[in-house]
Order: C-alpha cells, then sequence, then structure tokens
C-alpha cells in the first residue's frame, strides 16, 4: 500500500508490539524517542490511528476501561495490517532515497552570506552535532540497558546515528580550518 506514510508505518509497527490507545502511543514515541529519526507529531498519531483504522489494518483490541475514558480506543495491529507494513518494508524505495539535509543546501548557498556568517554557522551546527552525539551517546547506554545486549535495531540505528555526527563533526573541522581559503568557481560557464 503506496499511501502509507512514514507516520502510519511506525504506528503499524508499535501497535503490533502491543495494544495501546493514541496517547499511549505518543508517550510511547517520546519515550524511544522516535521522533529523532521518524517525523511523527502528536497530531499524525492521531490521524493516522483513525486512517489505519478506516483501512482495516488496525482492530479494536480491549473495550475502554473507565479509568481510561470514553473517547480512548484500545488499538491494535490487525492481520491485514501486519501483511501491509511487511509489503511496504519490502519496497525498493527503503535502500535508494536519497537524503537531502537542510545544512548542505545551506552550505551549497552560503557564498551569498554576509561576511562572518559562514564560519558563525559552522561553529553553531559543531555545537548543535556536539550535543546530539551527548545525547545519542546516552540514549544508547540506555537502550541497550533496556534490551539487553547489542544486537538489536535500535542499538544499530543509534550507533549510526552517532558515527554520522562523529564524521560530520571531522568534516566541519577541515572545513573550518580551509574556510579562509574558500573562493568563488573559477570555471563557470557564462551566456
Amino acid at each position: 500500500m503506496k499511501n502509507l506514510t512514514i507516520a502510519d508505518l511506525v504506528l503499524l509497527s508499535l501497535l503490533a508490539e502491543r495494544p495501546m490507545h493514541g496517547y499511549q502511543a505518543n508517550v510511547e514515541l517520546e519515550r524511544r524517542q522516535i521522533r529523532d529519526w521518524a517525523n511523527v507529531s502528536r497530531p499524525q498519531v492521531y490521524y493516522s490511528l483513525d486512517k489505519l483504522a478506516r483501512m482495516g489494518l488496525l482492530r479494536e483490541a480491549r473495550d475502554a476501561g473507565e479509568s481510561e475514558g470514553p473517547e480512548r480506543r484500545v488499538l491494535a495491529t490487525s492481520a491485514k495490517g501486519r501483511t501491509a507494513l511487511a509489503a511496504a518494508l519490502d519496497r525498493e524505495d527503503w535502500t535508494t532515497a536519497r537524503d537531502r539535509p537542510p545544512f548542505l543546501t545551506w552550505l551549497a548557498l552560503s557564498w551569498q552570506a554576509a561576511p562572518g556568517v559562514f564560519e558563525s554557522q559552522i561553529l553553531r551546527r559543531r555545537e548543535f552535532l556536539t550535543r546530539e552525539l551527548e545525547r545519542e551517546q546516552a540514549t544508547l547506554e540506555g537502550v541497550v540497558a533496556e534490551v539487553g545486549h547489542r544486537h538489536h535495531e535500535a542499538v544499530w540505528m543509534i550507533e549510526f546515528m552517532i558515527e554520522q555526527f562523529q564524521v560530520e563533526l571531522r568534516w566541519l573541522q577541515r572545513v573550518a580550518k580551509e574556510a579562509k581559503q574558500r573562493a568563488p568557481a573559477k570555471h563557470v560557464p557564462r551566456d
């Protein structure tokens, strides 16, 4: 089903683990820091839950108890939902898509920035990545403790992010050193 969004797939997977209502799903997304790698907003959770239920990809798991309130339907991934999730995970575009980080777009356009902006933005990016690296390292420790081993998707994902941050920090250090040699392109086609 090509019309399933990342949010839909994340929720199908989450509810395949255990039944939840929307609030619980949001709490679990926060707890697992899923929003770090999947852009799933709080409103999107409820929109996706309704969409997936209408499509028959979710089923009601049990009656909501009084303490949960009348609006909290507990949902689980249906057999049809598991099949749709498996099919979506088999698509080629997962392995052939190329990210376009905003920072690289900024870098390409940065020659138009005011004097001093290039250096300050490089420094900001380094500071940001250093903070994110520290946060991911702490997250990794918590995830390893929770899953009990290092051979788990969540561990691999976090290790990948850590390595990406480390590579970019090394690259930014080189760019900062070379910034004074920055010059316009020598061979630009003219009309």
